[in-house]
């Protein structure tokens, strides 16, 4: 029987336990940011949830629970597709994995700022939202780089606002609908999957659903990651998947689609649910501002995983030795948070040349950061399969049920989300091709791969 981790060279303070990894996981998961565009999709979004979370996101986190507790070593992501294929395809996974979050963060804040300047400033130049937008960046990088005993807790509270936000959409939603009558058609007809222009969100749900090895990539900060991962996992799992659904069935119950703006649409939802006036108004300018820190904890809880992510491969000797320098005292990624907010500074510059709204600049950076984030998990499901297969002497504390047929059947059925959900970021089948949106992103996907692929080979020469 052989080992089931080799733990990083490194040492590290444990300080994760199973709530923290709960919480977590559920900050890290629940993006208020694309709650508007999946319920863009219309009243078929609600079958599409179902479909998608029995479907893929059960199956996922199974495969990742599997990993995650067999392999318990800091890096996560990077870890599993090295044991399966080798360390230059690890190294290309990571670099996906963490330039994902450095080109997404911009389309966070990028909202961040549409959504201050709904509350508080409704002419707010776009030039000053931008640099606001990079000013949201540097605090991130900041927060990121303290201890995580500390900055563990941005999360940690994330997570509660969170679920408190998608309560009050849900139960205000039914509140409103019963009160006004229903903004949208939900008759079962209406939610029934439908081919229509609502699929060019589509890939949002697959992107909401994505998270579960963000944690893995702290392992080594776990107090008992082989016993906790999966209680993890499972509570966390079940918790995301209802305040998913309640949260976008309240929104249709109260807002008509065609005022569902990509930006505005939470608070328009909470304008409609509480009023625009008098108490109303300071509610929702008080969960405006909720909002506004889930944004926060959203990108400190994404750069945490990354960041480990990306300096851990660099310890290996896969990426340049700066994404590995820690901090002296706090033992953070400085070197992969300083980069990151290079990069997200400089792609909130460039694309803010390119756009002529909030919303046009935020749906261009999240369809060019989303797809390079799910590069990683086309590697992650044939990694797992391989790991099945070659590794069977190491000890699975946790094991998917059914053998290998089962396995196969889940990593298929996995990898094809994802792979839909990269093409319908570009063009749905069905409706017209956008040039003017897809080939800028296209252009930035393939600098980032060209980018990386010349990382890869300075580190071999």
């Amino acid at each position: 029987m052989t080992l089931p981790s080799q733990p990083s060279k490194r040492t590290f303070k444990k300080v994760l336990k199973t709530l923290d990894m709960t919480l977590f996981t559920v900050c890290a998961i629940i993006v208020i940011d694309t709650l508007a565009a999946s319920a863009a999709i219309g009243p078929s979004t609600i079958s599409w949830w179902i479909l998608t979370l029995f479907l893929f996101f059960v199956p996922y986190g199974l495969v990742t629970a599997e990993l995650g507790t067999t392999y318990p070593e800091q890096g996560g992501l990077y870890v599993w597709i090295k044991r399966a294929f080798g360390s230059r395809w690890a190294a290309r996974s990571t670099w996906y994995y963490w330039v994902n979050v450095a080109l997404w963060m911009p389309s966070v804040y990028i909202l961040f700022a549409g959504m201050f300047a709904q509350l508080f400033w409704p002419d707010m130049p776009l030039w000053l939202q931008i640099g606001m937008a990079i000013l949201m960046t540097w605090l991130t990088v900041w927060i990121g780089v303290i201890t995580l005993e500390t900055s563990k807790w941005v999360p940690n509270i994330g997570a509660f606002i969170k679920a408190a936000l998608m309560l009050i959409l849900g139960i205000g939603g039914i509140l409103y609908a019963i009160r006004n009558g229903v903004a949208n058609d939900l008759s079962l007809r209406a939610m029934l999957p439908s081919w229509n222009a609502g699929l060019a969100f589509l890939p949002v749900i697959v992107y909401n659903f994505m998270g579960f090895e963000l944690m893995s990539g702290a392992a080594e900060e776990m107090e008992n990651p082989t016993r906790d991962l999966v209680s993890a996992i499972l509570i966390a799992g079940g918790l995301i998947a209802f305040f998913y659904l309640f949260a976008t069935i309240g929104i249709l119950l109260a807002l008509p689609l065609d005022q569902l703006g990509l930006v505005s649409g939470i608070i328009d939802t909470l304008e409609a649910i509480l009023g625009k006036s008098g108490l109303g108004a300071v509610a929702v300018t008080i969960l405006g501002v909720g909002a506004l820190y889930t944004f926060l904890a959203n990108m400190v809880t994404w750069t945490m995983g990354a960041n480990r992510t990306a300096a851990e491969a660099a310890e290996e000797g896969e990426l340049p030795p700066v994404f590995g320098k820690l901090h002296p005292v706090n033992q953070t990624p400085v070197g992969a948070y300083l980069i990151t907010g290079l990069i997200s500074s400089g792609v909130l510059v460039l694309y803010g040349f390119l756009a002529t709204s909030n919303e046009e600049l935020f749906w261009t950076l999240f369809a060019f950061s989303s797809v390079i984030f799910l590069l990683p998990y086309l590697a992650l499901f044939p990694a797992f399969l391989k790991l099945r297969q070659t590794d069977t002497k190491v000890q699975r504390p946790f094991q998917i049920p059914g053998g290998m047929p089962i396995a196969l059947l889940i990593a298929v059925i996995c990898e094809l989300f994802i792979l839909q959900a990269i093409v319908f970021f570009f063009w749905v089948p069905g409706q017209p091709f956008e040039p003017n949106f897809a080939l800028p992103v296209l252009g930035g996907i393939l600098v980032t791969i060209l980018t990386g692929e010349l990382l890869l080979r300075r580190k071999q020469s």
